[in-house]
């Protein structure tokens, strides 16, 4: 994905707010999602895509980065020549201000991305000729409204790949020859010049392992890899929010020929509940009044995280009044959030002849409307 705009994955523009990119992904990863398009080989590469972009510009730091790197490119580099180890990326020239390649590092695959772009030497460096570091897989958890709060264990059931037992992923049928690759000679990958950098891509001819197999084995059908599912036990810290990622390093595909596995990067839901909903720290919820409570005032016992609460109603409250209650919310990262109340009016549908002559009698006061 090195040529690939960001921006343009998520549909989004370069001066697109957070809540915009945060609600473009969620629109696009729910349309792309693999448990929605099963077998989609396509619908799982633009899922791929749409979590590495959301990964970047949904944090402010790497975006800074990422834009830095768009505005930049190739030319902001210094210090660096094909094969002498890294550069360092100094568009300040002379301010002091490096930036590494290394320092993508801690997000997503982008990292990964642009070494492979620009071949670093000393930073990619090659266990072997069809040597790749394995794909970041892609998942959704539900979790509950309950464990987000609160923090738990999710069971998770992932589709992963694993080198095929049979031909202990070389995609030959054991007992087979192989070849050596005619068009990267053994290689695995093919080397490119662009702009003053070597580029590698994966042999075309070999996919990337650096022999022609003859006979494909029967177990993975020459893929060198089988699918089986995973059960994971994930740890979900307190106050998650919907649309974090969790990242479990070395959990995703298996490299090829010895090179590191790839991570997974799963997704989180928040399960809805009946009476609260979440907006960053603070809680939300709504509770009821009838009319002559309304008017006269009173008390009610309201429930919190922690139990429940006396709530005063003053005199004369109108519906849609919203009482916030001071560290009743949730605990993010040492800071605690409100509990904001809303009233709402509870209309009775039947009421008896008296009560109807009640409220005639007030209406005719005036107080209310005819």
């Amino acid at each position: 994905m090195p040529d690939k705009d960001l921006y343009k994955i998520l549909g989004v523009s370069e001066t697109a707010t957070p809540d915009e990119i945060k609600k473009a992904y969620r629109r696009l990863a729910k349309k792309y999602h693999p448990d929605a398009n099963p077998g989609n080989r396509t619908a799982e590469e633009h899922f791929k895509d749409i979590s590495t972009a959301y990964e970047v510009l949904g944090d402010l730091n790497k975006r800074k980065q990422y834009d830095q790197l768009r505005k930049y490119g190739a030319g902001g580099f210094e210090g660096f020549r094909p094969g002498q180890g890294t550069g360092r990326w100094n568009p300040g020239r002379g301010t002091g201000q490096g930036f590494s390649f290394q320092d993508l590092g801690g997000f997503g695959n982008l990292g990964d991305i642009f070494k492979d772009l620009f071949d670093l030497g000393g930073m990619g460096s090659r266990s072997g000729p069809s040597s790749q570091r394995g794909d970041d897989l892609h998942s959704e958890i539900e979790v509950p409204f309950e464990t987000a709060i609160s923090g738990g264990n999710s069971l998770l059931h992932v589709p992963l790949e694993e080198p095929c037992p049979a031909c202990q992923g070389s995609g030959a049928e054991p007992g087979s020859e192989t070849s050596v690759c005619p068009e990267c000679h053994g290689q695995g990958h093919l080397s490119f010049a662009q702009g003053g950098f070597s580029v590698n891509r994966p042999c075309p001819r070999c996919y990337g392992r650096g022999h022609i197999v003859t006979q494909p084995c029967r177990t993975c059908a020459g893929r060198g890899r089988v699918q089986k599912m995973r059960k994971i036990s994930l740890k979900i810290p307190a106050g998650i929010d919907a649309g974090d990622h969790i990242r479990l390093r070395g959990q995703g595909r298996q490299g090829s020929g010895g090179a590191s596995p790839g991570d997974l990067i799963i997704t989180v839901r928040i399960g809805e509940h009946r009476f609260f909903h979440r907006k960053g720290r603070d809680l939300h919820c709504e509770v009821p009044i009838n009319l002559a409570q309304a008017v006269l005032g009173s008390r009610l016992r309201v429930r919190t995280l922690e139990g429940r609460i006396e709530l005063i109603i003053p005199p004369g409250t109108q519906p849609g009044t919203v009482f916030r209650v001071p560290g009743k919310g949730l605990s993010v990262n040492g800071k605690r959030g409100d509990q904001l109340i809303k009233v709402g009016m509870k209309v009775p549908q039947n009421i008896s002849e008296r009560q109807r002559q009640l409220m005639q009698d007030f209406a005719r006061e005036g107080d209310l409307p005819h």
